[in-house]
């Protein structure tokens, strides 16, 4: 576009400055005269020259224009074409150098192979060697061990004899000792049977002891008619360690001396207790069959 309008200036130039060149000098001594017509054609020249001119200008730019993408679009495809052969030939050479090294590698590793395959058959041979060394150490050492072996064996022979014999005894000192203790067992058994039956006695007369006191205290606070001669109540009595009377249930018996049993109970409030656990543990509740004494 910029060198579109320089072309056109230029043009526009020259077109003026020849227009000027082609004009008579003016007589100095003639009278001027102004022909508005003739300017007025003059100017429509121009700008008619000057329109065509720059159309021609415009065809040139686009020829030049066109011929300036046409070259670069050619070189663009011979740029294209050289780095294809390029690339080619890189493709090529890097084939031809992987294919070297492969080689390589390849002779590599047969010489490798074959490096080992001598580096085993000697290994073989030194094993050969060796197996056949042990095998006459190892046979010798096979025949020291059978003669070791059968020593060992009458050792083991002796030495079991004599651990039997410990055995035995250790077991007969066992059974001796195991019968002392079954004994000693069944001794103290006997004894704890005593112990239990001579603490049960004693239990059962003190709790028979206290639940005579605790009929005397019930007596004492009885209040009782003649009516009632001859008649008795079950008492259930819940006691604290203290003795105090937690609660009283009357059971089987007359009504009215069941009555009047139960509230001597609670008149008496407390009523004798062992100190002995075991002994208020079975008098802790205790049933009493009372009758009025008349």
């Amino acid at each position: 576009m910029l060198l579109s309008v320089v072309l056109h200036l230029g043009i526009v130039g020259l077109l003026l400055g020849g227009l000027n060149f082609q004009k008579p000098a003016p007589d100095p001594n003639a009278v001027m005269q102004v022909d508005l017509d003739a300017v007025d054609m003059e100017e429509q020249e121009i700008v008619e020259a000057v329109a065509v001119d720059q159309a021609k200008v415009q065809q040139q730019v686009d020829r030049i224009q066109q011929q300036q993408r046409e070259r670069e679009q050619a070189e663009q495809r011979r740029i294209a074409e050289l780095e294809r052969r390029a690339e080619e030939a890189r493709k090529q050479r890097e084939a031809e150098q992987q294919r070297q090294r492969e080689l390589a590698a390849q002779q590599e590793r047969d010489r490798q192979q074959l490096a080992q395959e001598k580096a085993e058959a000697q290994k073989v041979r030194e094993q050969e060697e060796k197996a056949a060394a042990a095998a006459a150490e190892r046979r010798k050492r096979e025949e020291e061990a059978a003669r070791k072996a059968e020593a060992e064996r009458k050792k083991a022979e002796e030495e079991a004899r004599r651990q039997e014999a410990e055995r035995k005894q250790r077991q007969e000192e066992a059974a001796r000792k195991a019968e002392r203790e079954r004994q000693m067992q069944e001794e103290m058994a006997r004894e704890a049977a005593e112990r239990r039956r001579a603490r049960q006695q004693q239990m059962m007369g003190e709790i028979q002891k206290y639940k005579s006191l605790i009929s005397q205290t019930i007596q004492r606070n009885w209040i009782v008619d003649e009516s009632m001669r001859g008649k008795q109540c079950e008492l259930t009595i819940s006691l604290s360690p203290s003795g105090f009377v937690k609660s009283v249930d009357t059971g089987t018996g007359d009504q009215r001396v069941c009555q009047s049993a139960r509230a001597a109970v609670l008149k008496a409030g407390t009523l004798p207790v062992s100190q002995d656990p075991e002994v208020y543990k079975e008098m802790s509740t205790i049933k009493l069959t009372v009758a009025p004494e008349l």
